[in-house]
């Protein structure tokens, strides 16, 4: 079983139905016992990082998160806010995230050339070979809508990259961690191969 964990902001009803037309057995869920007995979880979000750090706080969830992904090592995904709130922190407010991935969250600069926040479609390029992104080719693209990206001081945990008038993290990917900038949920027969991906790995 799946749990896309509910705590009150995220585009949820759209990553189940995504999760569905793979096969998968997957639930909503902001209960505790849901979220230990899960297999994977996927920490969907949209919105500002304040505001998803605050609400996911408020939600009481954040120990149980932390023990199910950081000591049980259990597989998650995060989908755009969910991805940056992966992190220490960004820009874009004061809250701390939740720290899993050793990476801030940085604004993307407003220039004559490019409009802010990305809006829109990119292909994506691998930087190396992962059973995530099994099956993506060149002709890959996804759906992005953001004004911030990921930045990690590794730059083994950039799994995929973008190109938005400067090169950018669109993914992350750190032992049992991932995360994905754009929405997979969005993005047709390759956001679907993605969650397939997702959903069989061991």
């Amino acid at each position: 079983m799946i749990v896309v964990v509910d705590y009150g902001v995220g585009n949820i009803a759209s990553v189940l139905n995504m999760l569905k037309r793979v096969g998968a057995k997957a639930k909503a869920s902001n209960l505790v016992d849901d979220i230990v007995n899960a297999e994977k979880l996927i920490l969907p979000g949209v919105g500002a990082f304040d505001a998803g750090m605050k609400t996911l706080r408020e939600s009481g969830l954040i120990d149980v998160l932390h023990q199910q992904v950081i000591v049980a090592r259990k597989p998650v995904m995060g989908v755009c806010l969910g991805s940056q709130m992966l992190g220490r922190r960004s820009e874009e407010g004061v809250e701390p995230g939740l720290g899993w991935i050793d990476m801030d969250i940085k604004r993307f600069e407003k220039r004559p050339e490019r409009k802010v926040p990305h809006m829109g479609w990119s292909h994506v390029a691998c930087n190396y070979d992962h059973p995530l992104v099994r099956g993506l080719t060149d002709e890959s693209r996804y759906y992005f809508v953001h004004g911030y990206y990921m930045c990690p001081d590794n730059e083994c945990d950039t799994l995929l990259t973008a190109d938005y008038g400067q090169k950018f993290t669109a993914a992350v990917a750190k032992d049992n961690i991932f995360g994905f900038q754009f929405h997979p949920e969005k993005s047709h027969r390759f956001g679907m191969q993605l969650f397939k991906n997702f959903v069989e790995l061991i």
